[in-house]
């Protein structure tokens, strides 16, 4: 596979101080601050030295780091430490503590001399530039503040932006573009007989739905019509052997009137049957509502039985749903389905594949799309369309959910993209894409071990993300 890459590549990073920041009375200093964002979330630690925090026996101090920028603020988990009154009062009284259960609470004299402190909350946008703040109250009986102080020990600053560099890759090129054409018929047939009758009940029309299909791809002069399968289900009821000679003579019936119109030659049209078609009654029953579903469905699946056993169990032991069957479901299962094959010429001018692109879609193969991108402006309407429309053309294949995923992610659609990417394979480029991903969504961690792995596969663009990412660690 060949591929295409667009845009140049720059980076954010986070800043937090190093050296430790204490309250300006020194009682309590912070170090190793680090504060680092990965997706929607943001990872808050520090070390918290309490070597120097005096607490009297009837008071209790909260230390509590806070998120602040202009009047937005948020505060995180805190550090209390309790006297040991104070601390016996809130419990003989069935008191919480000072901030609830999230609280890292200690009494002064089980007090560490350093905690080490971590939290994660939710990343809104606010946050970015915002300065960490160490809190420190103190607190007398009846929870009156006594004291207030604090100092700011850290920030968070995304400096840069990142403006992604998006690998599209070439499909593998078609020799032939065989495609194919599925469809179902619903031909009534009188009780044991097996002649094509037009006329009878709804024949005419689905009779005339086969029809139509084949004259739409017969008529169409970049489509040779190169095969035909027909093949054949009656439903259960009755005995199976006279079932299996109704679906092979009904089907076979129906090969001759379809041969009779278009004058096939005989190996032209094959043909294949199956006597009673089981599956689409275990279909039918397993999304009903019968009253015995599961009694039912147990009987389906029993292989021990043979298939006219089952029929008549059912018959037996069910009547009421047997006879719903019998009305709603057994005409449905009695049904011929065919496959069309044909193949479409191959495209080469690309003006020629720009004006199918905007009429007959269907018939381009995904290097032919690719082809037509080419010509155009990377990220321009017309570009984003011919992969958003290679898509929903071939909405299973690898190569063209990654190059659609880079469309998405380019527009800033980062939901579809996402749902791309679940189908875009394995592949280096692949895996490449969802570092773009991850590095869009600043999930810096996951960015990082894909774009590891991207290079080691040969990627070289993700060594360029690789060592801007290196300023994050640093």
């Amino acid at each position: 596979m060949k591929s295409i890459c667009f845009l140049s590549v720059l980076f954010s990073l986070l800043t937090a101080p190093a050296v430790a920041q204490a309250l300006p009375d020194g009682s309590v200093s912070a170090d190793s601050v680090c504060i680092e964002r990965q997706g929607e979330y943001l990872h808050i630690s520090m070390n918290v030295d309490l070597d120097g925090l005096e607490v009297e026996g009837n008071q209790a101090v909260l230390l509590t780091p806070c998120l602040r920028q202009g009047k937005d603020s948020l505060e995180l988990r805190s550090i209390g430490v309790y006297g040991r009154k104070r601390y016996y009062s809130y419990i003989r009284n069935g008191e919480s503590l000072l901030t609830g259960s999230k609280e890292l609470t200690y009494k002064r004299k089980e007090m560490p001399s350093e905690v080490a402190y971590a939290d994660i909350i939710s990343y809104d946008d606010w946050m970015n530039g915002a300065e960490v703040v160490l809190r420190r109250q103190d607190y007398g009986c009846c929870g009156s503040l006594l004291a207030e102080q604090w100092s700011v020990i850290g920030g968070y600053k995304e400096a840069l932006v990142y403006v992604p560099h998006f690998v599209y890759v070439q499909p593998q090129v078609e020799t032939v573009k065989t495609r194919s054409l599925d469809k179902s018929a619903y031909i009534d047939f009188p009780v044991s007989r097996t002649d094509i009758r037009p006329g009878y009940r709804n024949n005419r029309v689905e009779l005339d739905k086969i029809l139509a299909t084949i004259d739409s791809i017969r008529g169409d002069a970049d489509i040779t019509l190169t095969s035909l399968s027909i093949k054949g289900f009656a439903s259960p009821e009755g005995s199976y052997a006279n079932n299996e000679r109704l679906a092979r003579e009904r089907t076979e019936a129906l090969r001759k009137y379809v041969s009779g119109l278009y004058h096939f030659p005989d190996t032209f049209i094959r043909t294949s049957y199956e006597p009673e078609n089981w599956e689409g009654l275990r279909e039918y029953v397993e999304a009903s509502s019968l009253e015995n579903k599961q009694d039912i469905l147990r009987l389906i699946d029993d292989n021990s039985l043979k298939p006219d056993a089952k029929e008549r169990k059912i018959r037996a032991a069910y009547p009421a749903d047997y006879a719903q069957l019998l009305r709603e479901c057994y005409p449905a299962l009695r049904r011929s389905d065919y496959r069309i094959g044909y193949v479409i010429r191959s495209y080469t001018d690309v003006e020629e594949i720009k004006r199918i692109l905007r009429t007959q879609p269907q018939k381009l193969s995904r290097q032919e799309f690719y082809m037509a991108a080419q010509t155009m402006e990377p990220g321009s309407d017309a570009f984003n369309e011919v992969f958003e429309t290679a898509v929903r053309m071939y909405p299973d294949d690898e190569v063209t959910n990654l190059n659609a995923a880079n469309t998405a992610m380019r527009k800033g659609d980062l939901p579809t993209a996402a749902r791309y990417l679940q189908k875009a394979g394995s592949s280096p480029q692949a895996v490449y894409a969802r570092g773009v991903y991850a590095m869009l969504t600043k999930d810096y961690a996951g960015a990082r071990s894909l774009m590891e792995t991207a290079q080691a596969q040969g990627v070289t663009e993700a060594g360029n993300v690789l060592e801007q990412l290196k300023r994050i660690d640093n």
